[in-house]
């Protein structure tokens, strides 16, 4: 196992690094401490050729311009807060609104777009990245100051395993994800269409035409919402029901988990045979199906384009402070924040999960 730091650009007279982890079976993920945006993950498939799994950009001036949050921990709260307010305690907090009405992904400049602190650590078995940010009071109109790390750990099982962790002297909120698209063909060769999904879902959150939660919780029986046995990506952008349509052709939408680190999570692509296995703490995951990637600009000499790219965001329900029959997010004074999602790369040999 190792880290190998290399200069990637400077940004407001602070250096930008890139860490690239590769563990012992080759297999590699990296990352810099802008946004904590992991800009490459390098696994194998069936036949043994190494390729990258995820969007991104060579250049630091690229995910300055990035507007799609490419591989990036957003937060302080990811997804949409209505009306970019919220009240603790019978105060009301006003958030930047960056979404037409409403506060997306932590705002104008929220933790995809702030320079973290980073320390390398590496074992015989593990080695990765932990950054830390402090947060101060206001930020984006969020009260306290929050100490914030994040570490991306690659171990020799092929796991990237993901831990959040955050402190604040003031209530707040806190709802942190990763926003990489992944796109299991490798280097981009196909879009995402006829990757499978399968997850442990009976329900998910109803969306408007904001593509804010309601708070209604729907059932998947019978819709192109039920992904237990597995479905094809295709599925939903194709789909006449009005909430793919809503969220333009496609997935945009908070799925409830009927269970926690237990392969909840299944991504396969049936022509190159890779597999992403997602485990994680949190109540939900927002599946996004890159409905509305600009049809403008590259990544890496490929045009972007709609369903380029798919995420799996592991988190706290989207705008729960709104919905209080929802798990909340509110995060008291001094108590500890702690968060966990593992991401297990695989190859299927025998092209099983086919649904």
């Amino acid at each position: 196992m190792r880290v190998v730091r290399d200069y990637f650009g400077t940004l407001e007279n602070k250096q930008i690094h890139s860490f690239t982890i590769t563990n012992d079976n080759g297999v590699e993920l990296s990352c810099i401490n802008y946004g904590c945006i992991i800009t490459k993950i390098i696994v194998p498939d069936r036949m043994g050729n190494y390729e990258n799994i995820v969007l991104g950009y060579d250049t630091l001036e690229e995910y300055i311009k990035d507007t799609c949050f490419l591989g990036a921990v957003v937060g302080r709260v990811a997804g949409r807060i209505k009306g970019g307010s919220f009240s603790l305690d019978g105060k009301t907090y006003s958030l930047f609104k960056n979404e037409n009405k409403n506060h997306l992904h932590g705002g104008m400049k929220g933790f995809n777009q702030v320079v973290w602190k980073a320390s390398v650590f590496e074992g015989r078995e593990e080695a990765g990245i932990q950054f830390f940010y402090l947060s101060p009071d206001g930020e984006e109109g969020y009260p306290g100051n929050v100490k914030i790390n994040v570490t991306y750990a690659l171990n020799n099982q092929n796991e990237l395993i993901v831990r959040y962790a955050g402190e604040s002297d003031q209530k707040t909120l806190l709802n942190v994800t990763n926003h990489s698209y992944f796109n299991l063909s490798g280097n981009l060769k196909r879009d995402v269409l006829d990757h499978t999904l399968r997850l442990k879902s009976n329900s998910f959150l109803e969306i408007n035409s904001e593509l804010l939660s309601t708070g209604k919780i729907l059932e998947v029986d019978d819709t192109p919402f039920d992904f237990r046995n597995g479905r094809k990506i295709r599925s939903g952008a194709t789909s006449q029901h009005s909430q793919n349509i809503l969220a333009g052709n496609g997935y945009d939408h908070p799925f409830l988990l009927y269970t926690h680190n237990d392969q909840e999570i299944l991504l396969k692509d049936q022509e190159s045979g890779r597999t992403l296995t997602v485990e994680t703490e949190e109540p939900g995951v927002v599946v996004y199906s890159g409905n509305n990637l600009p049809s403008a600009g590259q990544t890496r000499g490929v045009l972007l384009r709609k369903h380029l790219g798919i995420c799996l965001e592991t988190q706290g329900l989207p705008d729960a402070i709104h919905h209080p029959h929802l798990p909340s997010w509110v995060l008291e004074k001094g108590k500890a924040y702690a968060s966990c999602s593992r991401y297990r790369f695989g190859v299927d040999e025998k092209n099983n999960f086919q649904p």
